[in-house]
């Protein structure tokens, strides 16, 4: 079987990390214990990660024309991603995020969209040959929302599935959900979404079944520890985490939609395609960095082996999605 084609449109990033005790408080000053530069952004993040996973993976995104730019790039191809040669914005910084994380995993991240704000619908057009033989478009909201936007409504038009991870969470997203099919925000992202806190998986189910009415295709909510929620077809499964110590969460969210992405490509139904992601993601929360944390095939395989009979719990027990 061919490895899927999996294309994602979104930001590429430098992440400048350090880790400390504890995240600062406002007005609160902290002592770091080191500071180290990698490859980041949730688009880049998610093309390797679907690149270790096994996918051919492009991605349409840009950098600017500084030496970030260069680095990022050249780390990208070695990691067996596609990129357009010519997405480079000469006259701006490459993107750049700020990151703390503190020893228990959590994090606080300061963004610096730089090139990724000049990516443009005339761009995805210009692509757009990459997005029609592609299994499955994953997109994600550190680019412009027109162009998130543009990239959608090209795929659903030739029958490419559309996947999108709405963060950072805008407060109006209704225009693209009709163009999405399978939304997956994680717990505060749904309830910037909703406008309203979700204590409970009955809210968190409530919420995703709002989210489907509202336009898109299926909704699976991802909820750290606690696992995720899927809601597809009237139909919702709460999936339960797999047990493992959270040394950085930064990406592990990006794993879990590299690995979602992936499945669903391949034709697993959407339970198989989120236990999957579910794997990948606590293998990247256990491990530090953002794109040194992403997991390959084998040991995502390995993890669901050895938690091969992990129980699913079905919120509405009318079937499997």
């Amino acid at each position: 079987m061919a490895s899927p084609s999996i294309v994602v449109v979104g930001s590429i990033n430098l992440d400048v990390v350090v880790r400390c005790a504890a995240l600062p408080r406002p007005g609160q000053t902290v002592t770091g214990d080191n500071l180290h530069e990698v490859g980041g952004g949730k688009g880049a993040n998610q093309a390797v990660a679907a690149a270790r996973l096994g996918a051919r993976a492009t991605l349409i995104g840009r950098v600017g024309g500084d030496a970030a730019g260069r680095r990022l790039r050249d780390g990208l191809v070695a990691e067996g991603v596609a990129l357009p040669s010519e997405l480079i914005t000469p006259e701006v910084s490459s993107g750049t995020a700020i990151i703390a994380v503190e020893h228990s995993g959590e994090n606080h991240i300061l963004l610096i969209p730089g090139a990724n704000a000049c990516l443009t619908p005339a761009d995805v057009e210009r692509h757009a040959e990459h997005i029609r033989s592609a299994q499955v478009l994953l997109l994600q909201l550190e680019v412009p929302v027109a162009t998130v936007i543009a990239a959608a409504r090209l795929a659903r038009a030739v029958g490419v599935r559309v996947l999108l991870d709405p963060a950072p969470a805008p407060a109006h997203l209704d225009p693209a959900l009709s163009h999405v099919d399978l939304l997956s925000p994680n717990r505060s992202e749904a309830e910037a979404l909703v406008g309203r806190p979700l204590p409970t998986i009955a809210d968190i189910t409530d919420a995703a079944r709002e989210l489907v009415a509202r336009g898109a295709g299926a909704v699976v909510i991802t909820l750290g520890a606690d696992g995720a929620l899927l809601c597809a077809e009237g139909l919702a499964h709460h999936l339960p985490a797999f047990p493992i110590h959270a040394v950085d969460t930064t990406a592990a969210g990006d794993a879990f939609k590299a690995g979602l992405a992936m499945r669903w490509a391949e034709g697993a139904t959407l339970v198989e395609s989120v236990r999957f992601a579910l794997a990948a993601g606590a293998l990247a929360a256990s491990r530090p960095g953002a794109q040194p944390s992403l997991p390959r095939r084998d040991a995502v395989e390995a993890l669901l082996t050895t938690y091969a009979g992990a129980s699913i719990t079905a919120a509405t027990a009318r079937g499997t999605p």
